[in-house]
């Protein structure tokens, strides 16, 4: 599904260089559901970011598929980005002036889709996150486990080969985030490729494997 090669992270900022991440190279098979552990600083986010093509790597290659995308431009990796991959962030990143069923949307609407198939994709995804009967409310009439489970439909509405999530539980106590992790793992037995960030143990031994980093270097 996605290969790094000998991937470096740099950041830059006037005469000071931080180095997020060395020397990375690992693959994710098709059907993997993997964690990424390690403290914070460790650099899981910054390698989400890159196998999500958000960020691209100061050196090394990536692979998503059978595309070796570090040569690709702007606006090809957009289309990978919105055809292959759906992205659960611990932040909610919802509109607040728009309704779920809105927010559901909003990725399909680079689509060539039609409206009638936008909203029975939209429907489908709340259906299978449990929301269905609140498509019409505001995140603000949400609870914090439900705008989760609304920024999972609209990861999954897509219908994505690759799920990335970082801390999706990060901002919900124990009750709703096991809710949450029992929908990445629904989604996990559907067929589609998950990684998530987390930092608890007891989420990532539900996984088929756990990535650990520390200091930007994959350590296990």
């Amino acid at each position: 599904m996605i290969t790094l090669q000998n991937v470096d992270k740099v950041y830059r900022a006037d005469r000071i260089e931080t180095a997020a991440l060395s020397n990375i190279s690992l693959d994710i098979a098709p059907g993997e559901f993997v964690a990424v552990m390690g403290p914070s600083g460790s650099g899981k986010s910054t390698l989400l970011n890159i196998m999500g093509l958000l960020d691209a790597p100061s050196s090394g290659s990536v692979r998503l598929g059978n595309e070796t995308v570090s040569t690709f431009r702007d606006r090809q990796l957009a289309r990978l980005r919105n055809q292959w991959i759906g992205f659960v962030f611990q932040s909610f990143h919802l509109v607040p002036d728009l309704t779920v069923m809105d927010n559901v949307e909003i990725p399909l609407l680079y689509r060539s889709l039609s409206s009638r198939e936008r909203h029975d994709r939209c429907k489908a995804a709340l259906e299978r996150v449990g929301l269905s009967a609140r498509m019409f409310h505001y995140p603000s009439q949400l609870s914090g486990g439900q705008q989760q489970r609304v920024a999972i439909a609209r990861a999954i509405a897509g219908q994505p080969k690759l799920l990335l999530a970082d801390e999706p539980t990060g901002n919900l106590d124990s009750h709703m985030g096991d809710e949450i992790m029992e929908i990445l793992l629904a989604q996990h037995r559907e067929g589609t490729t998950v990684v998530m960030v987390t930092h608890d143990q007891r989420l990532a031994d539900r996984t088929g494997r756990i990535i650990r980093l520390f200091d930007g270097r994959q350590v296990n």
